[in-house]
């Protein structure tokens, strides 16, 4: 069980300029991608984006569609093109990159022109698509066997391009999901994050969790959700999902946008806050002691804050190099008490450029968690009693010896913030850290039970 004590959250500083991604960075992993390809046996690789699903795209080119679609095709020869709607053609990548580009209209907005490309099914064939050719296509999401039928030739991108795949492939060849190449929980492409990477995510973590801080710092009786929602502020990078605020009975809808609700005392409050490469949340009650609630609410809140911290203990002092996912998971159901509360989903996730790329955490899972991985600490505590809520999510990396001097080495301001969080998680709070764990947000594991009382937060016992 843990306590409550006297605990400042410290200013630990920011960069004031995203890190630079090297092209070297992006070439190594368009060769990675066609070792991938090799490795399971495919001749072409088509990469879906669109606005909602570009962190693939942006990967491996440092590209996105914005409000258009894209389209990249690989081959195993290192042919590399890239389908772009009409206005991207006027926003494409670094030319250096050595990347083809043409201009294919159906990838535009409705309305504009389509006189000025070729037929799909034309660029295909010309880039080798034809009979007994095997080709995977890539956008967000793979299947696996029980809710989908075939999960291996059930993909997601849109159906005219499967089609016009599948009719130049004929019976000899396969079309067939492979976004797990990149995806999958055990080795995808996108799970393991260089120093420069990391660099950015630190750079992203910073600018959520100080959005979310001065979201709690301002919170108080009569101010509405629009009022503090201005407080939220990505900098240079875009919004990977809504920005997240809400009061009250409204909280119980916990990924409702901001409204003009005004809080109130004895309220519950949910906010969260992502951009690529980062989320935090928080959730609590606005007040400034137990006394502050609502009958009923009073008697069961301070068991239940309490337990879920236990459970996030759990699962920071569980997580290393080198751990097993399923451990991870049995760890925070070890410390969960399951009369108070259950959780909404998985114990935490990766995060890359898109908010939830995959979950390790589940039952009996032998994912072994690698050096490099970008963590969401994200257990969701649905109470079992009265309608309340607290929630502490940030973002992790876990690095070995080796990409720990070289994050040092590469971004020494970076590497000293970090630093500080983790002394001030294990000194302040408590919470016993391997030396892998890298904390990113700049309010880590801080969790404030009363946001009126920002003197005082949940720390682990000792």
């Amino acid at each position: 069980m843990n306590r409550i004590a006297s605990v400042q959250v410290p200013d630990f500083g920011r960069s004031e300029t995203l890190p630079d991604l090297p092209l070297d960075e992006y070439r190594a992993r368009l060769d990675a991608a066609t070792g991938r390809m090799q490795r399971d046996s495919l001749d072409i690789l088509i990469v879906y984006a669109d606005r909602e699903h570009s962190a693939t795209l942006a990967f491996l080119t440092g590209f996105d569609p914005r409000f258009e679609e894209a389209l990249l095709l690989l081959d195993t020869a290192g042919r590399r093109l890239l389908l772009v709607g009409n206005e991207c053609l006027g926003y494409l990548p670094d030319p250096s990159l050595g990347l083809d580009v043409e201009l294919f209209q159906e990838l535009s907005l409705l309305g504009q022109q389509r006189d000025g490309s070729r037929p799909l099914a034309a660029i295909l064939g010309d880039f080798g698509v034809g009979a007994g050719r095997n080709v995977g296509c890539v956008g967000w999401k793979y299947f696996e066997a029980g809710l989908v039928d075939d999960p291996d030739r059930a993909i997601e991108i849109p159906s005219y391009v499967v089609d016009a795949l599948r009719a130049l492939t004929g019976d000899r060849g396969s079309v067939r999901n492979a976004t797990a190449l990149f995806m999958n929980p055990d080795d995808g492409l996108r799970l393991t994050n260089s120093a420069d990477q990391i660099a950015r995510f630190e750079f992203a973590a910073t600018r959520t969790s100080e959005s979310v801080l001065d979201v709690v710092r301002h919170l108080e009786p009569g101010t509405s959700e629009a009022d503090l929602a201005r407080l939220m502020r990505g900098d240079v990078l875009p919004q990977s999902c809504h920005p997240m605020l809400s009061f009250g009975e409204k909280a119980r809808r916990g990924l409702s946008s901001p409204s003009h609700l005004r809080a109130a005392r004895g309220d519950t409050y949910t906010t969260a806050f992502g951009i690529w490469g980062a989320l935090t949340c928080r959730a609590g009650v606005v007040g400034n002691r137990r006394d502050d609630l609502p009958d009923g609410v009073a008697d069961f809140y301070p068991a239940y804050v309490a337990n879920y911290f236990d459970a996030v203990v759990a699962w920071y002092q569980t997580v290393t190099v080198g751990a097993v996912a399923g451990d991870v998971f049995a760890a925070v159901e070890a410390a969960r008490d399951a009369s108070l509360w259950h959780r909404a989903v998985n114990p935490g996730h990766y995060i890359h450029l898109d908010e939830w790329m995959h979950s390790p955490f589940t039952p009996g899972s032998q994912t072994v968690l690698r050096s490099g991985v970008a963590l969401q600490m994200d257990i969701i505590p649905v109470s079992n009693g009265p309608f309340c809520y607290a929630n502490v999510e940030d973002g992790i990396v876990l690095a070995d010896d080796a990409l720990r001097a070289e994050l040092a080495g590469r971004h020494p301001a970076a590497w000293k913030r970090i630093d500080a969080r983790r002394t001030f998680m294990t000194d302040a709070l408590g919470i016993a850290l391997d030396v892998s764990v890298l904390p990113l947000s700049n309010m880590p594991a801080w969790l404030p039970p009363y946001a009126l009382d920002l003197d005082h937060a949940l720390v682990a016992s000792r």
